[in-house]
């Protein structure tokens, strides 16, 4: 690998770090040794990145640094067009124009080279049939992005309907239809909900009372358990 490259690419890795990495972590993924990172980490610290941290600590990059898109790879083009394929056929319409804006944004700044990507792409995705939601995805998304309680009428798997109050937290795509990932009112749990089963449903005034972060972390532990206490009565 050039340097060139491996300094793009311990920029990327440590855009996509949680917290901070070691040069031994980034050398073993980039294949060089952590005395190689550390030059390379100085070396674009001396141009401007805002990389902090030092060796033997880790090291983190401040947020809101870009790269500039013409760096792209035609991987990474590639992933983006059939990312947005995919959404196209699968998203509801507010999503499936925002995937071809995103599309005429990266063929507007990609390198010459690159544009029959666009025009004759290497990736396609087959397109499913609509579901019918009368509680649209995006108010969803709204939803969450602005931590409002949902209020829906639900048809479970077995037919019975109930009046559910819930706090969204994730909406799942999937290859046919959608699912709320959701605290239950009703329940006092976690559930998740099928979209095409909401018989109707608004989005409320109410706020949801809890902070979004903590209710992720919530949700993601009660997922693990469950998946564990899955895999156990698997094993028995």
């Amino acid at each position: 690998m050039r340097r060139g490259d491996r300094l793009f690419e311990i920029i990327e890795i440590l855009r996509r770090a949680r917290g901070p990495i070691s040069g031994q972590s980034i050398g073993a993924e980039l294949g060089v040794t952590k005395r190689t990172i550390y030059r390379d980490i100085a070396a674009l610290m001396a141009q401007g990145v805002p990389i902090e941290g030092e060796a033997g600590v880790g090291y983190i990059l401040e947020a809101g640094f870009h790269m500039p898109p013409l760096m792209l790879t035609s991987d990474e083009i590639e992933a983006a067009i059939l990312g947005a394929q995919w959404v196209r056929t699968r998203g509801e319409p507010e999503m499936a124009l925002a995937a071809e804006k995103l599309l005429s944004k990266i063929e507007t700044v990609s390198p010459s080279r690159f544009q029959t990507s666009f025009v004759e792409p290497t990736t396609s995705v087959a397109p499913v049939d609509a579901q019918q939601e009368p509680l649209s995805a995006a108010r969803v998304r709204q939803a969450i992005r602005g931590r409002f309680k949902i209020a829906v009428t639900y048809r479970d798997g077995s037919g019975a309907v109930t009046e559910r109050i819930l706090w969204p937290i994730l909406l799942g795509y999937r290859d046919a239809g959608r699912i709320i990932a959701a605290w239950c009112e009703l329940r006092q749990g976690f559930r998740y909900f099928r979209m095409e089963r909401i018989v109707a449903g608004e989005v409320l005034d109410t706020k949801i009372p809890r902070r979004m972060d903590l209710l992720r972390s919530e949700w993601d532990a009660a997922m693990t358990a469950e998946r564990l206490r899955y895999r156990t009565s698997e094993k028995d």
